[in-house]
This record gives structure tokens, C-alpha cells and sequence, in this order.
């Protein structure tokens, strides 16, 4: 079990361990002596909007330093951008410093391979043992003459700009469409507006304006109501939604409709389908059994990984495919970005679109999304045994499966942090998908006999 790594990256309060500047030096020179052994030189540290961004980045680079690395800045920006430049300007490795789609008062860091990647479980818990070592006898500084240098590169925005630009096919372009486009306040609140203006949309831009506080702060592809409420005053043609990093995106089509993570799915694979794609598609357990459908009717492979993009590229690694991702809207393209990368994601979309000469409202309908229930039931182990080994319980679920058969399915999964069940079932028809689960919640509910 790694002890700081979650499944992505470092995460937490700022202020409290481990988002510390204490702890963020000791990270930097961990992971400076772990890549530096791997024969990284330099490492690309970007991060979003956060106020704290500033005080974790100069922690990063006294670490880094200290371990004989040299460090290349790039300031806020998307973290699929410094996956991608960490590649075009030659650095061997990136970090990133953002907490994603959390509230501002939290941060994280993340770190990439020079291919985008991220690390492996072999690295992190490498790390993790000279962070150990960081805190048991201190950090031992490289001599002067070894000691890491900083940079700051000023043309990372324009290259990503064109980078993401370059994934819209074929001679047309965005002419004639209007685009609402919610930035989260986040890290792509300068390069996601230039990227569909500079495609030929009108674009209005919104909560492009951070302060270090309000990234995330009810807007992005977490909160779209304002998003929602925007398309239909404007009279747009569709929505585009990001979160704080801009790794995670969901659309809105022009009736003010939300288009999530699963049916963008759909729409990247039946479009490499029609480019000749031969793969197949990896979903997660939470991925809409619509989406399987649609794929199958397309005769598209699709399998499912556990929740977290990181086990989605797992599968696709495993696999060879190059399309993957979740309901949430991270979006992996593999032939397009070496990580999720919202904006590039909303092009392919756009793309595809433009191609077929549908909206957004229409193309979507190539797949059919399921209803779908979730409760979360609130457990007391009993003697130690896990509600899931509950016999009621178990017997509940065959029961309900056999009432669903084909049309429909049921997963269970307990919570990491919570003394929660979550239980969810999809089925054709809404009032199927409602009764079984709360039968299910019903006998997760009772005491253990």
C-alpha cells in the first residue's frame, strides 16, 4: 500500500500534512533522487489558479534543486498541457501542481513520465522510501556546483494552444458556431477560449476570471447549472465544461441537455470506428451499460476497470486499445494526447460534429443511456464480518439480478472512507432500476443476524 500516492498523485488540505510546504520539499527532493537515478536532468512543474499553487511550486523546486535536478516552469496550465510539453521542451519528467476538480482550499501533486504517463506503482513507492528517509535523517544537499537550475519558459501556452488545434480534422472549421465555455476559473481560463476561437467559433467565455479562491467554486464540469443556464440565454450551439486542471469534461448540447463522460465516449469511438479504429473500449464499473450497448451494436469491444483513470489506462495498456475513460468525463484518447486532456477531447467531439454535419443534440443519440439508481446505505460491522459477506445481502442481489437478467445490471461498492455501501442499478426502465435497489439497500440496511 503506497502511504501518500493515491491514484493520483498527492492530495489533501493545504496546510495540513502531507500539503505542506515541508512535505512538498521533501516530494521534490525525493523525486529527485528517484528520476534523478533514472537519468531525468530536468523536471516541468506547471499547476492551476489555486493561491497556494505559488508557495507548493517554490517548495517543488528547492527539493528538485537540492537533489541535483533542474527545473523548468510554465506556470498555470492544464495538466494534460504539461504532459505534452514536458516532451516538446525536452525535460524528462513534469509535475503538476492542482487538486483537480477540489474546492481551492485544497491542492495535490502530480508527476508524469517524459511520455506523459504516470508513474508506476514501483516509483511512487521509491519515492515514498526516500520521503521516509527525507523525514527520519533530513535532506542531504548535492554540492553547489551539482545544484538543480530553474527556468521559466514563456511560450508554453502558444504551443499548446496549436498542439490541441491540431486535433480538429480534416479542411473545415468551427465557422457559424457559438460556444459557451465554462473554464472553471481554472488552469486553462487563457488557452481553452484561444484554442475554439482560434478553430473559427464564437466563443463566451465563463468563470474565466480565478483569484486563487474560486476555482471550482459552483461552476465547471462539476456544477453545470450555470453552464446550462448559459447555452439557452445565448441561444448557443452547444456547452463546453472543464474542471480545474482541465483533465475532466462534459458538454451541454443546445436544449441545455448534459452530455457526460459516457456519451462523449461513445461519440471519440464511433468516430475512430469510422477512421478505422479496430479496438475496443475500456469503461469503468460505473460506466453506463448504455454505453456497452451502443459499442456492441458497432461491434466494439468494451470492457471495465475499476473507478480512476489510472486503472482505465491500466486496461488500455494491457489491452493495446487506445480509447478509455468515465462517466465523469475523464477522457482517454491515446492516439490524440498521452493522458486525459479535456480540451483536445472537445475537439475530436467538435471534429466528429463538423464531419457529419450534426449537432451536438443529435449525434448523441447514437446512444441510449439506461436509468439508473444509486443509494448509499450506512453500515455497522458486526464481529468484524463486511456487510458485503452479509448471506441477505447476497441473496438480495441474485435475486435482483435475476429480476434484471439482460435488461439491466447491479453493482455494490464500499467506500474507502466511509462506513458506506454505495449501491447502484441500472435497468431499462427507471422504476425497475429504483425498486431493486432499494431492495438491495433494504437488506444492506438490516442489522446482521
Amino acid at each position: 500500500m503506497r502511504k501518500f500516492f493515491g491514484t493520483d498523485g498527492v492530495r489533501g488540505r493545504v496546510g495540513e500534512f502531507p500539503m505542506t510546504p515541508d512535505f512538498a520539499m521533501k516530494l521534490g527532493w525525493a523525486a529527485g533522487k528517484v528520476l534523478g537515478a533514472e537519468g531525468v536532468s530536468e523536471v516541468l512543474i506547471g499547476k492551476d489558479t489555486r493561491a497556494s499553487g505559488y508557495m507548493l511550486e517554490s517548495a517543488l523546486e528547492a527539493g528538485l534543486s537540492a537533489a541535483g535536478v533542474d527545473i523548468a516552469l510554465v506556470g498555470p496550465l492544464p495538466t494534460p498541457a504539461v504532459a505534452y510539453l514536458a516532451t516538446t521542451f525536452r525535460a524528462d519528467a513534469g509535475m503538476v501542481i492542482s487538486a483537480s476538480h477540489n474546492p481551492f482550499y485544497d491542492n495535490g501533486i502530480k508527476l508524469f513520465t517524459q511520455s506523459g504517463q504516470k508513474l508506476t506503482d514501483a516509483q511512487e513507492h521509491e519515492i515514498e522510501r526516500w520521503l521516509e528517509r527525507a523525514f527520519n535523517e533530513g535532506m542531504a544537499c548535492v554540492s553547489s556546483e551539482r545544484l538543480g537550475k530553474a527556468r521559466r519558459i514563456e511560450d508554453a501556452a502558444g504551443r499548446y494552444i496549436e498542439y490541441c488545434k491540431s486535433h480538429f480534422l480534416g479542411r473545415q472549421s468551427l465557422n457559424g458556431m457559438k460556444i459557451v465555455l465554462d473554464c472553471a476559473n481554472g488552469a486553462a481560463y487563457k488557452v481553452g477560449p484561444a484554442v475554439y476561437r482560434e478553430l473559427g467559433a464564437e466563443v463566451v467565455a465563463m468563470h474565466a476570471e480565478p483569484n486563487g479562491v474560486n476555482i471550482n467554486h459552483h461552476c465547471g464540469a462539476t456544477d453545470l447549472t450555470s453552464l446550462r443556464a448559459a447555452v439557452i440565454e445565448q441561444r448557443a450551439d452547444l456547452g463546453v465544461a472543464l474542471d480545474g486542471d482541465a483533465d475532466r469534461l462534459m458538454m451541454v448540447d443546445h436544449t441545455g441537455a448534459v452530455v457526460d463522460g459516457d456519451e462523449l465516449l461513445f461519440l471519440l469511438a464511433r468516430e475512430a470506428w469510422h477512421e478505422g479504429y479496430t479496438g475496443g473500449v475500456v469503461g469503468t464499473q460505473m460506466s453506463n451499460m448504455g454505453l456497452e450497448r451502443a459499442l456492441a451494436e458497432l461491434d466494439i469491444p468494451f470492457r471495465r476497470a475499476k473507478v480512476g483513470d489510472r486503472y482505465v489506462m491500466e486496461q488500455l495498456n494491457a489491452t493495446g486499445w487506445r480509447l478509455g475513460g468515465e462517466s465523469s468525463g475523464h477522457l482517454l484518447s491515446l492516439d490524440h494526447a498521452s493522458t486525459g486532456d479535456a480540451i483536445i477531447a472537445s475537439v475530436r467531439v467538435l471534429s466528429a460534429m463538423v464531419r457529419q454535419g450534426l449537432s451536438l443534440h443529435v449525434a448523441k443519440q447514437g446512444m441510449r443511456k439506461l436509468p439508473q439508481t444509486l443509494i448509499n446505505v450506512c453500515y455497522q460491522a458486526s464481529g468484524g464480518r463486511e456487510p458485503l459477506e452479509s448471506e441477505a445481502v447476497k441473496a438480495s442481489v441474485r435475486e435482483v439480478e435475476a429480476q434484471l437478467g439482460s435488461r439491466g445490471r447491479v453493482l455494490l461498492r464500499k467506500s474507502g472512507t466511509e462506513p458506506l455501501v454505495r449501491v447502484m442499478v441500472e435497468a431499462d426502465v427507471a422504476e425497475l432500476a429504483n425498486r431493486c435497489a432499494q431492495q438491495i439497500a433494504a437488506a444492506l440496511a438490516k442489522p446482521a443476524a
